[in-house]
């Protein structure tokens, strides 16, 4: 099977954004490809770079909405998986959220990201409220998903919480910027829990110059052995595309061994305990 990861800019034009991105998806299922993924706010200028006012919040969408409405009608139309990100709002508050859509168009839910952080550039508390439903694994047509959004993915425990409800591949929507981490750290990042837990990791980055940062691209996949199988380059718009074949889970380290040695009874206390 083969998934796409759409590597795209984003200009302050939604729906220009929009736009070329469902280009893209029209694009990568042209060329085989039946899940596809989006970087972290895909169709939008990376907000959290400055903090949050009332002008950006009110430009969080509702899921179902525009954005998961269009795409949904595309997802039907090519019979393909599309997996989003995008700013949410719901009610009085506002997520960081990835709606997933069925290669029949249907929503089959949303990931909202856990942990929320604040740092220069990266003034998360004030745009995302922690999300409340989980660590979701979807069952689509091509195979049960999960989804890290972007700070999700330095929790070991939410990785392994997907593994543990059978997700076969860990989709990571992100806003990495150029030399934010040492060299080679994104990648050894994701090829440990790919290892651990015995799923495919695909992480879509961003890429473009933006306000303050300038986000790297680089998007890339690793197997359930832990090697990075196909990376995107660096600073340059393109759509990855990497070849999976997902009896590689069944056959895996984590399924034959690490899981059957598990021992959770001894874990609650291990990891419940404040620092």
């Amino acid at each position: 099977m083969k998934i796409a990861l759409i590597q795209q800019a984003a200009t302050p034009n939604r729906k220009a954004n929009r736009e070329k991105g469902m280009e893209a998806v029209k694009e990568a299922a042209s060329n085989g490809a039946k899940i596809i993924c989006f970087s972290e706010l895909a169709f939008d200028p990376f907000y959290p770079q400055v903090p949050a006012t009332q002008k950006e919040l009110d430009l969080a969408e509702p899921v179902p909405g525009p954005t998961t409405l269009l795409f949904s009608r595309l997802a039907k139309e090519l019979s393909v998986v599309i997996v989003l990100n995008l700013f949410e709002r719901d009610g009085e508050h506002t997520f960081d959220t990835s709606p997933v859509i069925d290669a029949d168009g249907t929503l089959l839910g949303t990931t909202r990201m856990i942990h929320i952080t604040e740092y220069p550039c990266f003034h998360e508390q004030g745009y995302y409220h922690p999300g409340d439903y989980g660590a979701p694994v979807y069952n689509t047509k091509y195979g049960k998903i999960g989804v890290a959004i972007c700070y999700d993915r330095h929790y070991p425990e939410y990785m392994r919480a997907l593994g543990l409800k059978g997700a076969e591949i860990v989709f990571i929507p992100q806003a990495g910027a150029i030399d934010e981490w040492p060299e080679g750290l994104y990648e050894a990042e994701l090829q440990i829990p790919a290892f651990q837990n015995g799923y495919f990791t695909a992480l879509c980055n961003r890429v473009g110059k933006e306000s303050y940062l300038t986000f790297s691209g680089e998007s890339f996949v690793c197997n359930p052995a832990g090697k990075v199988i196909d990376q995107a380059a660096k600073l340059k718009e393109e759509i990855l595309y990497s070849e999976i074949d997902l009896s590689q889970c069944r056959t895996s380290h984590a399924k034959r061994l690490f899981y059957r040695d598990r021992r959770p009874e001894l874990y609650a206390d291990w990891l419940g305990g404040e620092l």
